[in-house]
């Protein structure tokens, strides 16, 4: 079956990589670098006229800061805005809009102070006011934002928010320059949730106006980052230009660029084709057939590959059958060989896994990894394949279809993209061959894929998640009841009560072994499918300066130019 695979690998056609989750952090894992051939020079343009083009995605499907979930989308977004405070390239937590803060001793209020001055890049004053007015929209239910939970569940008048009193919501503005947060209990990371896109203010003069309208129209899509979209032509381009409205927290004397372009292309072949005739500078989506001819940035070459603090994973649907049983869904997960699945079928790119929470993530101490402590220090899923197959098939009789037997035709949601269609045509030879399960496979449009995917209009589908800052609640909370980003609608109590001692604690020892709990929950139920590790891989031509890879998911562009 391997050698049949392989072959199918060599032959599919060029493939590119699209994660969910983008982020900031505090920690960067190493950089790795796969094969040692030479590859093609990107065309550079003549003399540069000022645009740095540039290929992060396809359309996505939201570049509102509230409603995206995407890195395509939070790429662009932090480009555009810019939140109370920023990371930087050593991840560090600096002044963003609010050039300074404090906390008092209780942990529970954070003040912030804005800097003098501060514009919408209409040349509109932005104030206080317009945080407290974006904080409330995302805890607004009728806006659906997914990632409310995961950023203000802390904040003092969250559940009464979610409950259709936003104004609830413990955020006030004493002045135009001071922005007030009141936390209901103190959370570790809060200073990094004040760094993160979803958290950007919006201009409400505009969005109030243009509530479903204004993130799709360049006229309307005012911002406060280094740069503003001033073009969007979908299937395309999207154009942003320098913002000279701009006071915040990066060096401005560094922005440079008159313009970025953003080229929409969803075919990697097409980006690739692109990045050699030098139309773009720089690609994320790259034909994975190519990656063994390529050159390896240090050795040289133009091709880059990060390690990143994210893992790739199925969801399946909970609340359909037969996925409603923790035994079917364990028998799915433990036929999957991870090991050939990283190693070949992902080329040595990514990283074989055995938990859900992985590398960059690390425990109460800060320094070790929170998965050297998990499960007692050992894999929740063994190495051992050929154990776990025999386990597989015991577990498939036990939920009443021996060897397959009665089990029904299931189907399989991806969008093609990266290693996406490639494994899903391996889960379709391996769960048929072993476990005599027929698997369909729905390949969806990247557009519609994640809209799709988060209402539950699917029974098994690809998933992943690229941590926003170095905590263990960022992947954990995926699986919480109720949480937008819940795709598989798992619900448990021990998980839920798990998470919920881990938030009422100040002990970070106590609070730590309560998110171990939660995570012992979530794999022993099978509440998805950890695959594989993700790593980020894309070609930059060597002309393209001022750009860097943050292991969370993004690239900051702000400072890029053409040498």
């Amino acid at each position: 079956m391997k050698k049949l695979l392989a072959i199918v690998l060599a032959l599919c056609l060029a493939l590119s990589l699209a994660a969910c989750g983008g982020g900031s952090g505090s920690s960067a894992p190493a950089a790795s670098t796969p094969a040692d051939a030479g590859s093609t020079p990107a065309v550079e343009p003549a003399a540069w006229d000022g645009d740095v083009p540039v290929q992060i995605g396809p359309d996505p499907e939201t570049i509102d800061p509230a409603l995206n979930s995407a890195v395509d989308g939070a790429n662009m977004i932090i480009t555009a805005f810019e939140c109370l405070l920023l990371v930087d390239e050593d991840y560090s937590i600096i002044p963003g809009q609010a050039e300074s803060y404090e906390i008092s001793d209780d942990q529970l209020t954070y003040t912030f102070h804005l800097r003098d001055g501060l514009k919408w890049s209409d040349g509109s004053d932005l104030t206080a006011n317009d945080f407290v007015y974006a904080w409330k929209r995302v805890a607004d239910p009728e806006v659906a934002a997914p990632y409310a939970d995961t950023v203000l569940w802390m904040v003092k008048g969250f559940d009464e928010a979610m409950a259709g009193d936003k104004d609830a919501l413990a955020v006030s503005a004493p002045d135009d320059k001071t922005f007030v947060v009141e936390l209901s209990t103190p959370c570790p990371y809060f200073l990094s949730l004040a760094a993160f896109a979803t958290l950007s203010p919006v201009c409400e003069a505009v969005v109030s106006q243009n509530p479903d309208t204004w993130a799709v129209n360049p006229e309307t899509y005012v911002s406060n980052g280094p740069f503003h979209v001033t073009e969007w032509v979908p299937g395309e381009r999207i154009v942003m230009s320098r913002n000279e409205n701009y006071n915040g927290g990066w060096d401005k004397s560094k922005i440079v660029a008159d313009t970025l372009t953003f080229l929409l292309i969803e075919d990697s072949s097409a980006a690739y084709t692109a990045y050699n005739s030098g139309t773009s500078l720089f690609i994320k989506d790259v034909p994975t057939d190519e990656i063994p001819s390529l050159t390896p940035a240090d050795q040289g070459g133009d091709f880059y590959v990060d390690a990143m603090a994210g893992t790739y994973y199925i969801s399946l649907n909970t609340q359909k059958e037969p996925f409603t049983d923790p035994n079917v869904r364990k028998a799915l997960s433990l036929a999957i060989d991870r090991e050939y699945v990283a190693s070949v079928l992902m080329q040595g790119t990514y990283a074989p896994a055995y938990n859900f929470v992985g590398p960059g993530i690390t425990d109460d101490d800060g320094t070790t990894p929170f998965m050297d402590k998990a499960n007692g220090g050992k894999p929740y899923i063994s190495e051992d394949y050929e154990a776990n197959l025999a386990e597989a098939k015991q577990l498939l009789a036990d939920a009443g279809y021996p060897d397959g037997e009665g089990f029904p035709t299931i189907t399989y949601s991806t969008n093609d993209a990266g290693y996406h269609k490639v494994l899903a045509e391996y889960l379709q030879q391996v769960w048929q061959d072993e476990l005599g399960i027929t698997l369909n496979i729905d390949v969806v449009e990247w557009s519609s894929f994640t809209p799709q995917r988060r209402a539950g209009n699917y029974e098994i589908a690809r998933n992943g998640w690229v941590c926003d800052y170095n905590d263990p609640t960022n992947l954990l909370e995926l699986l919480e009841t109720g949480n937008g980003n819940n795709d598989g609608k798992y619900s448990s109590a021990v998980f839920d009560g798990a998470l919920a001692d881990a938030r009422a604690t100040t002990d970070p020892a106590e609070r730590f072994a309560a998110l171990h709990k939660a995570e012992d929950a979530a794999m022993n139920d099978a509440a998805m499918i950890p695959v594989a590790y993700y790593a980020d891989f894309w070609l930059q031509s060597p002309s393209l300066q001022g750009v860097w890879h943050s292991a969370y998911g993004y690239w900051y562009l702000q400072y890029a130019h053409v040498a």
